[in-house]
């Protein structure tokens, strides 16, 4: 009698991982952002620092966090990442100061970064590399579904509550958040090994030892991950994601809503149709760089980026505004799923977390700079056009060094 594999159990743990850390710890941000403005009275620069804020936190718990989860287990890393981020994100709600709110902030970005990293290196433990982008792709279709949520979510909260509605939605996503906490910490597992089970297409196809740092490698050998010129250009093509994707996240809402006059409900709507699209993008890139390779793969998500920057700065219309929603939904999490499965294929499964968590810091260094940039840019500029056709530009550059990434050896 065939059952099915405990691995499609793990990977969709880490899909539910993605929805609390990515999905409700920053993405929320995006709709909650012109509510926070009013709230608080805080200027561009500012809501930009705060999204810098927790970019910073993000990155320096994506190195440090796959490393521990290499060394210590997803398990126990993830489970307590996020019950951490489920009260940081409560108290985003009691805020009342720039500096209350930016240390939240920051808090939040250690927790998501601490459980995201491992949760996106489930796929290179539990699948082969035949099918890891496939399954990296599911963990990352969580980052859409808590978008989706947070866009249907917010809005009403808002309408019913006025002013000071934000702070109840931040309630309201840090108790789901535990919710999931718990359930993910009960069913999740590290590795096949525990369960007596090999990877998921391990049979047809064993997983090779690319890095040659199998099981036989001390967990906390930094040497194999950043010793490989390879990875430090992965890291690279990483970055442009990180300093691009954030400004459009960042300022999407405020833009809509400060900019060209459209209501909170038009934008967490739109906000709602991108996380939905984005739901499956990841599947969908994984799968695409399964067949085509990563370096291909990520050069044509880069583009198609690009040109959702770019029309969402000069087409102003609302026609303009969901073309760029469909544009930037079915390709949103293309470059972190492509870039997670290269990193498994670079280092093997068992660093694959700390080959990750490398990365990351490459992707983290963009992210960081991306909201303040930005909103730096729309306070001199007066419009919010800049700044997104800045991202474009960055995008495309993206596309250039994407297409010089090589295949990792057996």
């Amino acid at each position: 009698m065939n059952t099915i594999h405990y691995g499609w159990v793990v990977i969709f743990m880490g899909m539910f991982t993605t929805i609390a850390a990515h999905g409700f710890g920053r993405m929320a941000y995006t709709i909650l952002l012109p509510a926070m403005k009013d709230g608080l009275r805080f200027d561009y620069t500012q809501l930009g620092l705060l999204g810098t804020g927790n970019f910073v936190g993000y990155l320096g718990m994506a190195i440090v966090g796959g490393f521990l989860a290499a060394r210590f287990g997803t398990r126990l890393v993830i489970g307590c990442a996020l019950v951490v981020l489920a009260f940081s994100l409560m108290a985003t709600g009691l805020a009342h100061s720039f500096t209350f709110a930016l240390a939240m902030r920051f808090v939040t970005g250690l927790a998501n970064g601490a459980a995201y990293v491992p949760a996106m290196a489930l796929g290179s433990a539990w699948f082969a590399m035949r099918r890891r982008g496939f399954a990296t792709g599911i963990v990352s279709g969580g980052i859409g579904a808590g978008t989706m949520i947070s866009g249907l979510l917010i809005p009403p909260v808002l309408a019913a509550q006025g002013a000071e509605g934000w702070r109840t939605a931040w309630m309201l996503l840090g108790g789901i958040a535990l919710a999931i906490a718990l359930l993910v910490a009960f069913l999740i597992r590290n590795r096949p090994e525990e369960k007596g089970l090999a990877p998921v297409g391990a049979i047809a196809e064993p997983t090779p030892d690319v890095a040659g740092v199998g099981e036989k490698v001390s967990a906390l050998n930094w040497s194999a991950v950043y010793r490989r010129g390879a990875v430090w250009y992965l890291g690279l093509v990483y970055f442009f994601y990180g300093a691009s994707y954030i400004i459009y996240m960042t300022f999407f809402a405020a833009y809509l809503v400060k900019e060209i006059g459209m209501s909170p409900a038009f934008a967490g709507g739109l906000w709602a149709a991108v996380g939905a699209l984005s739901t499956f993008c990841g599947v969908l890139w994984g799968a695409i760089s399964d067949r085509l390779g990563r370096s291909r793969g990520a050069a044509l998500a880069y583009l198609v980026l690009a040109a959702a920057y770019i029309v969402y700065a000069l087409v102003k219309t609302p026609a303009g505004f969901y073309l760029s929603a469909v544009l930037f939904g079915v390709t949103a999490w293309s470059i972190p799923t492509i870039m997670a499965a290269a990193a498994g294929d670079f280092v093997g499964p068992r660093l694959a977390p700390a080959g990750l968590g490398f990365i990351t810091l490459f992707f983290g260094i963009g992210q960081a700079a991306g909201p303040a940039l930005g909103g730096y840019l729309a306070d001199v500029s007066g419009t919010f056009t800049l700044p997104f056709l800045v991202a474009g530009g960055i995008s495309l550059a993206g596309a250039g060094a994407a297409l010089f990434l090589k295949r990792p050896g057996r």
